[in-house]
């Protein structure tokens, strides 16, 4: 009778593991398949619908609006070199200097004469006659402008600040040497110019529109 139970119980614990492991076979068929088969989702999703991830973003986030803004910003800074004169005849050197014999017998000829219209700063004072390469005579300095304003048509007569870039080379501009396409900064506070954020404009830039050194007086356009 107890080896009539114990080979019971025995045959018993075999059916449950044999169970147990089909069971577990089948589930990981199962799986396996889900895994494999691509199931449509039947809920019915709404336009516009957002998922759970995303729900704590706007739809224009912080940072695309600064980058447009960074993009506007930039555009209206190339735009500020949108000249009127966008290509000018180059000056030579020797239509730009004039040579100046120096010396007991006039033998040196490394001084250079300015022959175009020049501008100097209000603190400027010349160099020793015998270290002075170039010189800029005083009959072709200025320090006014006529500036028209493209939008107001209006010309008014500014002071000038200072010689921002000659199209023929670096060294004229620091020169302040101005000629015809020069970029010039004159100085705006008359015209009361406020910035959006409520500033006063103080210096602008204009472009040269004539031959200064011709016509004796300097006629620019503001670069809006």
């Amino acid at each position: 009778m107890a080896t009539a139970s114990i080979t019971s119980s025995g045959s018993a614990r075999k059916r449950l593991v044999k169970f147990t492991n089909a069971l577990q076979w089948l589930r990981s068929l199962a799986m396996h398949e889900e895994s494999t088969s691509r199931r449509k989702a039947d809920d019915n999703v709404q336009d516009g619908a957002v998922p759970a991830y995303l729900l704590d973003r706007d739809n224009t986030t912080r940072a695309k609006v600064l980058s447009n803004t960074i993009k506007q910003k930039r555009k209206e800074k190339a735009g500020k070199w949108d000249v009127p004169l966008p290509k000018v005849r180059p000056v030579a050197e020797d239509e730009m200097f004039k040579v100046v014999r120096s010396g007991k017998r006039k033998t040196k000829q490394w001084k250079r004469m300015v022959t175009k219209a020049t501008f100097v700063g209000p603190g400027f004072t010349r160099k020793p006659p015998k270290y002075e390469r170039f010189i800029r005579p005083t009959g072709l300095r200025f320090t006014k402008a006529h500036v028209t304003h493209p939008e107001l048509k209006c010309t008014f007569n500014l002071e000038l600040i200072g010689v921002k870039k000659n199209p023929n080379g670096p060294m004229y501009t620091s020169l302040g040497v101005i000629t015809k396409g020069t970029i010039i900064e004159v100085n705006v506070s008359e015209l009361g110019l406020v910035t959006p954020a409520g500033k006063v404009v103080w210096g602008k830039y204009a472009q040269v529109t004539n031959n200064p050194e011709n016509d004796g007086c300097i006629n620019a356009v503001l670069l809006v």
